[in-house]
């Protein structure tokens, strides 16, 4: 099986990379490069896979990559996926959220491909208060730009199933967290701050909830997925483990030695959603997948591996630093 990956430098995607060379997958990827990407994440496996430097929206250039590769499966993780971001200037997620997505559909109908992963989030479905949970077939509600654009690339997949028979199979995933995220989110930003004993941002007071999934659990269920699920099928991938926005901070000050004094409320976000919960009853019944990293563990293993690979996060400071002006 050959799987073109696009996003495959991006935070999850290259897990999912790396997991697909282990299991001895010919796995082509295609990425930007924005600054949340990094060749760094392939570093060690980067003599086994095909790399093609592109925008998803460069219809003529995936069209090569189609021909000359004529991959069997296409996971499509690529996207721009900052909340924050979204917020300052929605035109980058439209345009590659949305048209890349369109773009690429229009590539898998073209060289017939046998299997399209269309990577969606939880944010499409709203937000919840403190009771319920999300269904795969809860209505879509989306309430950012971001989750607005991917919600159009969600039932773009669903449009071209429908309408082309083309064989998409739906996925929504939690809040994913672990090695290699680019600290811009809220779990990467807390360790370095607090490593650097400097102020922790929280937005309002921190109560909003989010369910939190370890990155390796995410990509191994798309590949169970890959492997069992029927076309057509929409999957959430969700861990069960809730925790409020506080609570997650102090969890990390508490495995770093760090006092709580370090945190600091700001200005809530616009329009910030209070809580994602997933169903994932259906993966696991249908799929026999389910988490096998528990929050505690999965954020002490995280935390390490940020204090042990510090020079990969020193190397984006300057990035960061502007951005954070601008954020918070």
């Amino acid at each position: 099986m050959k799987i073109l990956v696009t996003g495959g430098a991006g935070f999850i995607g290259s897990e999912f990379v790396r997991q697909g060379i282990e299991k001895g997958l010919e796995i082509v990827v295609v990425d930007k490069i924005t600054y949340a990407g990094d060749l760094k994440r392939l570093e060690k496996i980067q003599d086994k896979i095909s790399f093609y430097k592109t925008d998803i929206t460069n219809k003529e250039f995936l069209e090569h990559i189609f021909e000359k590769e004529k991959p069997d499966v296409v996971v499509h993780w690529a996207a721009e996926s900052h909340v924050d971001r979204s917020i300052l200037d929605a035109t980058p997620f439209i345009d590659t959220n949305v048209k890349g997505t369109q773009i690429l559909l229009d590539c898998a109908k073209k060289y017939k491909i046998q299997k399209f992963i269309n990577i969606a989030t939880d944010e499409v479905y709203g937000d919840l208060g403190e009771e319920g949970q999300f269904f795969e077939h809860t209505p879509l509600n989306p309430s950012s730009s971001y989750s607005v654009s991917k919600t159009s690339a969600d039932m773009l997949g669903r449009a071209y199933l429908r309408t082309f028979d083309l064989p998409v199979i739906t996925v929504r995933p939690s809040n994913n967290y672990g090695f290699w995220q680019y600290p811009e989110k809220l779990l990467p930003v807390v360790i370095i701050k607090a490593l650097n004993n400097q102020k922790i941002p929280i937005y309002g007071q921190g109560l909003n909830i989010r369910e939190w999934l370890y990155v390796s659990d995410c990509a191994n269920g798309v590949f169970n997925i890959i492997e069992k699920a029927k076309i057509g099928e929409i999957y959430n991938i969700g861990s069960g483990q809730e925790r409020r926005n506080i609570d997650v901070v102090k969890t990390v000050l508490k495995i770093m030695g760090k006092s709580e004094d370090l945190i600091e409320f700001v200005k809530d976000r616009l329009g910030h959603d209070f809580r994602y919960s997933l169903n994932f009853d259906k993966i696991q019944n249908e799929l026999d997948w389910k988490p096998t990293v528990m929050f505690d563990e999965g954020m002490e293993k995280t935390v390490k591996w940020y204090l042990d690979n510090i020079d990969w996060v020193n190397n984006k400071m300057q990035i960061l630093q502007d951005y954070w002006k601008k954020a918070y």
